[in-house]
């Protein structure tokens, strides 16, 4: 395999506190700061020794975090590659951890016995599409078919790029047999399967410049491969796109299973199936709102849980954690959720460059 080039590191002097203080939860629960030395903390991994991976917006860099004191805090966060572009994504397989780089993916063998001297990266996947512009960044996961799923999101606000971008794929974990799963996803930054179905949700995120209230960003459910879900002739379901909706109807398309609200930036999301959180919380899907950059009143900036009705159909979010503006202000910007085998909820926060803990005791 290709290598290319890392080293492990000591910590940074401390950044900031986060202010986690301004954080509000739902009575019994508890959220405090898990690490304040991740800067641009995106994506988060979890590995068999309880090991927290940590992939990076801007810092270029991918951390490890071991240990917890007893304020709940890592104790230890290590540096263990860098040099990356946009190592947004990471993923855990059977010691490993998968890296994303804008045009790449690549590993680090045997991680979890290598912290203090991380091995080499191997490029396993390389030549991925690529078009300067937006969404080259990349969240992964790694599928009940033991296959490797990454986005190759759209290189622009709005465009006709055909079957080249806009789309999700998968392939083998030595990165051949390289598929498409998906099409008509402009950037999704958030994607896991459903305990039970194994069907596929996955966040979507609107275009820009349309207004403050559309289009609504976007939970999909893909229930089989090769479905499309319209972008960019159609948004939310049932907005044609002024430039390019007259090319396809909405009805050819998967609609949202749920609409999030216009520009709330919905990312990372996952399952929550822990037994600390009350039972109403079980198979609830957790999702981090990055925010509204563009909106003239902000949206977003917080955590919600969608729990599934009867019909098993998603409802409305209901907001888990907020405080993360003030106003028009905004301090932090949660990018990802990830549950810890305790049960307990690990939140990143990519301009806080913090990791929040999030706990339930009841009181």
């Amino acid at each position: 395999m290709t290598m290319i080039a890392s080293m492990a590191a000591a910590p940074s002097s401390a950044l900031a506190e986060p202010e986690a203080g301004k954080l509000t939860v739902p009575p019994g629960f508890h959220i405090a700061v898990y690490s304040d030395q991740v800067p641009s903390a995106r994506e988060m991994a979890v590995g068999d020794d309880g090991t927290v991976y940590v992939g990076s917006m801007s810092a270029g860099k991918v951390y490890a975090l071991s240990g917890m004191d007893a304020n709940g805090r890592a104790r230890s966060v290590r540096v263990i590659a860098r040099g990356l572009r946009q190592p947004v994504g990471v993923a855990f397989r059977n010691g490993d951890l998968y890296i994303s780089d804008t045009t790449r993916i690549v590993v680090l063998r045997d991680i979890g016995h290598h912290l203090d001297t991380p091995p080499k990266p191997e490029i396993v996947a390389d030549g991925l599409p690529y078009r300067a512009g937006d969404h080259s960044w990349k969240f992964i996961a790694f599928g009940p078919d033991d296959r490797l799923y990454v986005p190759i999101g759209a290189p622009c606000n709005i465009c006709d790029v055909g079957h080249a971008f806009g789309k999700l794929i998968s392939m083998k974990p030595d990165g051949t047999d390289r598929r498409d799963e998906a099409w008509g996803i402009r950037n999704t930054v958030g994607f896991t399967w459903q305990p039970g179905t194994q069907n596929l949700w996955f966040t979507d995120n609107g275009r820009d410049m349309l207004g403050d209230d559309i289009p609504s960003d976007e939970l999909n459910e893909r229930t089989a491969p090769g479905q499309s879900f319209g972008y960019p002739y159609c948004h939310q379901g049932d907005l044609p796109d002024p430039q390019f909706g007259r090319q396809h109807t909405c009805s050819e398309f998967v609609p949202p299973a749920l609409k999030l609200g216009a520009h709330v930036a919905a990312l990372g999301l996952r399952f929550y199936e822990g037994s600390m959180f009350p039972p109403s919380y079980h198979g609830n899907i957790l999702i981090a709102e990055h925010g509204s950059w563009n909106r003239s009143e902000l949206s977003g900036y917080q955590v919600v849980s969608v729990h599934f009705g009867a019909d098993g159909h998603p409802e409305k979010p209901e907001v888990l954690v907020s405080g993360f503006r003030e106003d028009q202000d905004a301090w932090g910007r949660p990018a990802d959720v990830q549950p810890l085998p305790d049960g307990s909820v690990l939140i990143s926060d990519d301009t806080a460059d913090a990791i929040y803990r999030l706990t339930y005791n009841g009181k």
